[in-house]
């Protein structure tokens, strides 16, 4: 019985539906329809899209543009339809009058239900992790779809040394040019493809690294993210980011018997001594049981032994000596007074050592030398006022030379007002100031001896504590005329 109650129901609505479709035609005349029937995501005309109507007409098929015409349609309301496989159909509806002829537009979306997503693409060139690669390159990648879909491409691209990410989006080409890339640097990149349906595909990560610096010379910090982060840099000014901004490193100090660099990092709540190959990588921790420290990390230094072997560094009111892979920790001087150690510089021959020593405040300041069995040879200054930094001692043991406040100012701060470079010589117990031109109200810090000593390199900066600070140099025996090297940088090493 419930059988016979289906059938009757589908018969009524069969006869229903023929009966409104009737409904709709008028017997006046006739008209026509034209139209294009386009893919949503690019807008491009869609060939052999089969088009009908409801009621029923004619069926046509549209051209290789899209387009379609269907003549000699009886006035009356219409639904038109467009259906191609792997598309969801589309309706427009349309009133046919005599004579007329109405244009229609679809737009056709895929089907996701039957869509297959596209292949992983298949990263080509670079190969993975290769080196040597210039500063301009193409990145090329293969990708394919089963269905043939449009697909377009994001290449993610993030330098090792910075952490700086670049993203290139909608790419139609399987090939991207990148440009102005750093030396020595790794490079890390991913390609991701989407066909505008399915969920975006990622490559594997590839990496690859870039020429060399050539001839870096020069090593300074920069403030970045609020953290000192180590560059260096070439005779033309060209630079090369060595750390990373996400950790506070400074004071570098390169070995060239060796080929690294030595520097300073934050490691929790204490500063290691660390070393790296010229280009930033191969990154190993030196200092660890006894960190290096003082009373202000900004003016705390360690010196390499010539032949790289060995560093020196402070521990306060200590001097300590460890091998350049961390082992053979030993304590080389205590000073007599209690008074801590900032500076140290080892001779190039090994004989000697320079002390910056100091007092809790930074002030009560002593420069004298000591031998390797910590007797006092010489002493370079004592009992005066106002703070001082930057110690080196010349290849031949001659002179040392250092900066010192004049105005002898001290506050809590440890500012200085009128800081000035100083020669000694240590054969005649002589001292000279270098007649360097400096301009009333700025300073010059932190200097140090040219590679051929003819020169000197320092930081010179305003006396407020708060402005920009400029590496400098000048040469000694005509101090008048100072060259500006680098910019808004400080701690320079010159090798």
């Amino acid at each position: 019985m419930s059988q016979m109650k289906t059938g009757l129901k589908m018969l009524i609505c069969f006869f229903l539906l023929i009966s409104c479709s009737e409904d709709q035609i008028d017997e006046g005349g006739a008209g026509s329809v034209k139209g294009r029937i386009v893919d949503v995501r690019s807008y491009t005309g869609m060939e052999n899209v089969r088009v009908s109507s409801n009621p029923t007409t004619s069926t046509v098929y549209t051209d290789k543009d899209g387009y379609f015409t269907i003549q000699n349609i009886p006035s009356g309301k219409y639904a038109f339809q467009a259906q191609k496989d792997g598309f969801i159909a589309r309706f427009v509806p349309g009133t046919i009058e005599n004579g007329i002829e109405i244009e229609l537009i679809f737009e056709m979306e895929v089907s996701t239900a039957t869509n297959k997503p596209p292949e992983v693409p298949v990263l080509t060139a670079p190969v993975d992790n290769a080196t040597g690669q210039a500063l301009s390159l193409d990145l090329t990648w293969t990708a394919k779809d089963p269905e043939s879909d449009p697909l377009t491409y994001t290449v993610t691209v993030k330098n090792g040394t910075t952490d700086e990410v670049k993203t290139y989006s909608d790419l139609k080409t399987t090939t991207l040019n990148i440009k102005d890339l750093s030396y020595s640097t790794k490079y890390y990149w991913q390609v991701t493809v989407n066909d505008g349906i399915n969920k975006s595909i990622n490559s594997v990560t590839n990496s690859f690294r870039t020429l060399a610096f050539p001839n870096p010379r020069y090593m300074y910090v920069k403030k970045v993210k609020n953290n000192n982060v180590i560059y260096a840099a070439d005779e033309e000014g060209n630079e090369l980011q060595l750390s990373s901004a996400e950790v506070n490193s400074f004071r570098p100090r390169k070995n060239l018997s060796i080929n690294r660099i030595a520097y300073i990092s934050s490691d929790g709540s204490l500063f290691q001594i660390f070393s790296m190959n010229p280009d930033g990588t191969d990154v190993k921790k030196i200092t660890n049981f006894i960190p290096i420290a003082g009373f202000n990390m900004d003016n705390v230094s360690y010196s390499w032994s010539t032949n790289g072997a060995k560093l020196i560094y402070p521990n306060f009111d200590k001097l300590y000596r460890i091998n350049s892979d961390g082992s053979g920790l030993v304590q080389l001087f205590k000073t007599p007074n209690g008074k801590f150690i900032s500076e140290c510089e080892w001779s190039r021959d090994g004989s000697q050592i320079v002390l910056k020593v100091n007092d809790v405040s930074g002030y009560g300041v002593e420069i004298y030398t000591i031998d390797m069995a910590g007797n006092i040879l010489y002493q370079v200054l004592s009992g005066v006022t106002g703070g001082a930094s930057g110690i080196d001692i010349s290849i031949d043991n001659a002179r040392v030379v250092y900066t010192r406040d004049v105005s002898g100012f001290e506050n809590s701060d440890y500012r200085r007002l009128d800081s000035r470079i100083f020669l000694y010589t240590v054969a005649t117990n002589t001292l000279a100031e270098l007649e360097s031109g400096k301009e009333n109200g700025f300073n010059d810090l932190d200097v140090k001896f040219s590679p051929n000593e003819a020169k000197v390199i320092f930081v010179n900066t305003s006396n407020d504590g708060l402005s920009a600070k400029n590496i400098q140099t000048i040469d000694v025996s005509n101090s008048s005329a100072r060259t500006t090297l680098f910019q808004n940088a400080s701690m320079p090493d010159w090798k």
